[in-house]
């Protein structure tokens, strides 16, 4: 990934920078898998990126015009289907830029594909496989998520300090699943715990049984899960109670659903990423007064991808796709006036007055050199049926 460091540059701005496009209307991307192993989670995910634009409508501090989100159904697991939604939002609808992909897989292809050859930014709040940040992407790829690189050692660490010291692991044929799966494994068994059976699966197949028994060959009690709540991930645990093969679950961030929770028997845990506890209570109350569903995996992560794409053009003076990206960086990250959660109608206006700001956000957004967030993560244990955080993990 291309490095793009903040420079105060990008902050000279005038106090007569120009005035409000009366009636115009500004469209913004938002690419995701309404459709396929995520549809469970979209649903605040989406709200938490479009309570972003209503919020920076609704303060009239956006000089641009009216903005206007333009939806496309990336299906998550199928990047033809992505190109295709993709080149659409750049070419028919002229996006200034896409909130997501979500699914790392296809948001590889995206940014090969489309981003880097169109020169547009997107910035996804959940592909989180660590081989994007490797991927040479001109720089017009960000993420509020963090990597898995980062979420692999947590849950690892977690799963020790809890005295699982043997598991068998599963994880999902696909680039999300590898990622975490290898990193996750690697951590724990550098810290001293045994993988008993270590096996991909393949999602939307119709019976998992034959993949539950192998995985409970190695006589562990324990099953990490490395999947999507949706699809593979659900069918491997209705096999696995159906026959009783394991008797607790531990999780990665594509799991934590209430499908998922309302399965599994209390004590089974996982992570996702999360805000501290001071953020995540901001941002539970913004979210709460704006319909949206807080609590929900990634959704403040899409709040905060779509409200970096608002300020970074406010930022650029101009719904200029180079413009944009030559500010994101300079936005997300300090030094500046600190804006959070509920604060987007301040923030614009103070970029407008030519001050410079950090954008905090609803996780405490604070971007790499590669443009990832380096985040933390919630330890969220299943009580009384429903995924309950139980501890932060910095």
């Amino acid at each position: 990934m291309k490095s793009y460091l903040k420079t105060t540059a990008g902050f000279v701005l005038s106090a007569t920078m120009a005035t409000a496009s009366f009636g115009a209307t500004v469209n913004v991307g938002e690419l995701q898998g309404f459709t396929g192993p995520l549809e469970s989670m979209i649903g605040p995910m989406s709200g938490g990126a479009n309570l972003a634009v209503t919020e920076a409508n609704a303060s009239g501090n956006y000089l641009y015009g009216t903005i206007n989100v333009v939806q496309g159904d990336s299906v998550c697991i199928d990047p033809a289907v992505a190109i295709a939604q993709a080149e659409k939002m750049i070419n028919d609808d002229n996006v200034m830029a896409i909130m997501g992909p979500n699914c790392s897989g296809n948001t590889g292809a995206v940014i090969t594909n489309v981003l880097v050859p169109n020169g547009v930014v997107a910035i996804s709040p959940s592909a989180t496989s660590p081989a994007l940040t490797t991927l040479e992407d001109g720089g017009w790829f960000f993420r509020t998520a963090p990597s898995d690189a980062r979420q692999g050692p947590v849950l690892a660490s977690i799963a020790i300090s809890r005295g699982q010291t043997d598991m068998a692991v599963t994880f999902s044929n696909s680039d999300y699943g590898k990622g975490l799966a290898d990193a996750f494994v690697t951590a724990y068994e550098a810290a001293g715990g045994t993988v008993t059976v270590m096996a991909g699966h393949d999602d939307d197949k119709a019976d998992y049984s034959a993949d539950v028994a192998a995985l409970s060959a190695g006589g562990s009690a324990t099953l990490a899960v490395l999947g999507y709540a949706n699809t593979g991930g659900r069918g491997i645990i209705a096999a696995s109670e159906d026959t009783g093969a394991f008797t607790d679950y531990v999780f990665g961030d594509g799991m934590i659903s209430e499908l998922t929770s309302g399965a599994v028997a209390d004590g089974s845990w996982g992570t996702m990423p999360s805000p501290d506890e001071a953020l995540g209570a901001n941002w539970v109350a913004v979210a709460a007064a704006g319909d949206v569903d807080g609590s929900g995996v990634f959704s403040a992560e899409a709040y905060d991808a779509m409200a970096l794409i608002i300020l970074a053009s406010q930022a650029a003076g101009s719904t200029d796709r180079a413009a944009i990206q030559a500010e994101v960086m300079n936005v997300a990250n300090a030094p500046g006036n600190k804006c959070s959660a509920g604060d987007l109608g301040t923030c614009l206006k103070w970029i407008s007055g030519g001050l410079p700001v950090d954008y905090v956000g609803a996780t405490g957004v604070e971007l790499d050199a590669g443009g990832t967030a380096n985040g933390s993560y919630a330890e969220r244990e299943v009580i009384g049926g429903v995924f309950t955080n139980v501890k932060i993990h910095q």
